[in-house]
């Protein structure tokens, strides 16, 4: 391991850290009374539209059971709703009410001010030449990334 190798595994252990203390206080924005994961699988909808439960679980890599319960528990504080599938009408989709995108756009609004308070001061060209670099770092082979512009 080289010195250069050592000092970026401290700062990605540093942003890791960050970035789930980030998280953790995004999802307390979007509701107090819900896990962080929660706030995944609602950001999943946000991004992506309505969805079969076990599609939304996979793309964020939860547990399907895990998933089940979290939706119930977001469609009894009316977040998310539950219709059937208008293609076959037996497969259920899982989307956002309209209180679930609000409250979705309120923890996305208190991320970026977050981001935007934490580079405040930063050039152009030191933010592009940062998202080029983690860009770059991030689609590595087998890195597993998704990108949901959340």
């Amino acid at each position: 391991m080289t010195p250069a190798t050592t000092r970026l595994g401290f700062e990605l252990n540093a942003l890791l850290s960050a970035s789930r203390a980030l998280t953790e206080r995004s999802a307390a924005a979007f509701h107090e009374e819900l896990r962080p994961a929660a706030f995944h699988l609602a950001r999943w909808l946000y991004a992506y539209g309505p969805a079969r439960p076990s599609a939304v679980a996979e793309a964020v890599a939860m547990d399907r059971s895990s998933a089940s319960a979290l939706f119930k528990r977001m469609t009894s504080l009316g977040l998310v709703q539950s219709d059937r599938a208008p293609e076959d009408g037996r497969s259920v989709l899982v989307s956002l009410t309209d209180e679930g995108r609000t409250q979705v756009e309120r923890a996305l609004a208190l991320r970026q001010d977050e981001l935007e308070r934490r580079v405040d001061g930063w050039s152009e060209d030191d933010l592009d030449r940062l998202v080029l670099l983690l860009h770059r770092f991030n689609d590595l082979p087998g890195g597993g990334v998704q990108r949901d512009g959340s």
